[in-house]
Order: C-alpha cells, then structure tokens, then sequence
C-alpha cells in the first residue's frame, strides 16, 4: 500500500513555504526519486507515474516550484519565481528537498528526474550537486542558441524596466512556444503538443495551474538557466562516472523532434567524456512522456533504468 503524504518547507527565497508530496512505499525504500516538474504544471501530475514506482519499492518525492501549484499560497503570482537570482534559487530548492529527504531514509540511493523546464533545472544540478545522486533522468529537454538566449533577455529585461518583472507579455510567450504546432495541422487545441493523449490534454487546458502566462520574471528565470547550463565549462564539473538517462518524445517539438536530445547525448558521450549515458526516444509520442498514450513503456523503461543503476553497483553516491 502506497501512503501519500504532504509537507511544506521554506524555499532559499528565505519567504515561500514550498509545497511539496511523497509517495511512501511499504516497507524500507530501494531507491529515492526526486521528480523535478516542468514549467506551468505542478508534481501531482505525476501522481499515476509516482504510485507505479512506489508499488514497486522507490520512494517518490518532488515540490511545486515557486510560481506553482500550491507553492503559489493566497498572495502569490503564477509563473513568478523571486526577485533574486530565481534561477539558482530554483536548483537550491531541489537540493533542500533532497537532503530533507535522505535525512529522513539515510543510505537509501537518490535519483532525479527533470522533465522539460526541470530538465533544465535538473542540468544544472548534476553541476553542483552531482556526486551526491545515484542518477539523472532529464527528459524532454531543450536547446537553444546562444544568441537566442541573449536576445530574449535582453528583451524581457527592457520589458522588466517599462512594464515591471510580474507582467504577462502575450508576446513573449508566443515567441517562446510559436511553431510548437506546426507538424500537427489537424491539431484541437493549442496544447496539442504536450501528447496525443486528448484527455490530458483537456484536462491541463482547464486547470487554471496550468494553463497560464509566464511571467517576464519567469521568461527571464528561463533564459538564466539555460545560458548556465549550455555552458562548457559548466558542464566540466558534472561527475564523468554519473549515469545519465537522456529521454524524449520523437515527436516532441520542445527538443527539436529528438535533436536536442541528441545533441546533449553527444556533448555528453563525446566532449565531456562521461562514461555512463544513454538516450531514448520514443515513436509516436510528444512532450509529455508520463502523460502520453502509451506511456506504461516509459514507466516500465526508467523503473528498468533505475534498478539497473542499482544492480550495476555504481560507486557514484
């Protein structure tokens, strides 16, 4: 029997109590997961992936971020993270979770698992804090050039100055998701892309968690994390022992339809010379993996990948 519980603790913006769940297996845990949850959305969307992993021995953890699900509170914004420098604090959090966590089941092997925005966040992590987890799963991840990056910050920066940083700018959000939808002309919604799965689909649109503008601080916050993370020398202090997963929707027009993903996997492989990476993509599926028709397969993959590490005996951790 799964026990599901709640608990709230204080974000590094030193004022938001972050909300965030456990799904407790039966008896001692094999395994921790952090489970880092993507942009507009919150963790007990993973609450069918989350049980699935508990029934089989992985304790399941994860927190709304700042500007998100019940970390928002009664006075706080969607899609506003903090004034100061949001985009470390937001690694920041993950990590007090994670050592929360493993105070409370010392000894027990942690992963994480960063999916889209928190894929990014989950990249910069395994930077700073990588030789104290098992393993990374980043999925759905993104790429984007570095003149990109340095022209959306510029703009949401003179648009911070005349409109103030918890503006919702139409524009920039149009930018940031335009063409998402382009090889699926007979598309119903706007979020067709997140997955085939029609349900899911209707069901994000509808929640008000959800389906909302970042903003200008959130935007911003975004283009932070990915500069740091496409960084090189960043990227030297991953653990080049650290298994990693690499996994995406072939479909998937946030990655590039698989080729950010493989570009990472190859700067991963072949520049950085880390020894334990692998890379799966999946047919016919989109953005959100766990949300996906079909996505039994992608449970049942990343349990495999997890005990794998396990069994393998790997000295990271």
């Amino acid at each position: 029997m799964v026990r599901k519980e709640e608990l709230t603790y204080k974000s590094r913006d030193r004022q938001t109590m972050l909300h965030a769940i456990r799904w407790i297996p039966e008896g001692e845990p094999v395994a921790i997961l952090q489970i880092i949850h993507g942009m507009q959305e919150y963790i007990d969307r993973y609450d069918e992936f989350a049980n699935f992993l508990a029934e089989k021995g992985i304790l399941v953890i994860g927190n709304d971020h700042l500007g998100h699900g019940k970390s928002v509170g009664e006075r706080g914004t969607y899609g506003y993270f903090c004034k100061n420098d949001p985009a470390t604090v937001l690694v920041r959090d993950a990590h007090r979770l994670k050592k929360m966590t493993q105070e409370d089941y010392p000894g027990i092997p942690c992963f994480i698992l960063g999916h889209s925005f928190g894929s990014f966040i989950a990249r910069e992590y395994i930077t700073r804090y990588g030789t104290g987890i098992k393993g990374a799963i980043i999925q759905g991840t993104a790429y984007m050039p570095t003149g990109t990056i340095g022209s959306l910050r510029g703009l949401v920066n003179f648009l911070q100055f005349v409109m103030g940083e918890k503006y919702r700018s139409n524009m920039v959000n149009n930018m940031a998701f335009k063409g998402y939808l382009s090889r699926i002309p007979d598309h119903k919604t706007n979020f067709d892309w997140l997955s085939h799965n029609e349900e899911s689909v209707n069901k994000y649109i509808a929640d008000p968690a959800c389906n909302f503008v970042f903003t200008l601080n959130g935007f911003k916050t975004m283009a932070d994390i990915l500069g740091r993370i496409q960084d090189m020398d960043e990227m030297e202090n991953i653990p080049k022992d650290l298994p990693v997963l690499i996994t995406a929707g072939k479909e998937d027009p946030v990655g590039g339809y698989g080729e950010a993903p493989k570009r990472l996997f190859a700067i991963y492989t072949n520049e950085l010379k880390m020894t334990n990476v692998e890379l799966k993509l999946y047919d016919e599926m989109r953005h959100e993996l766990q949300q996906e028709i079909g996505r039994e397969k992608v449970y049942a993959d990343q349990y495999d990948w997890i005990k794998k590490v396990l069994d393998s005996g790997s000295t990271n951790n």
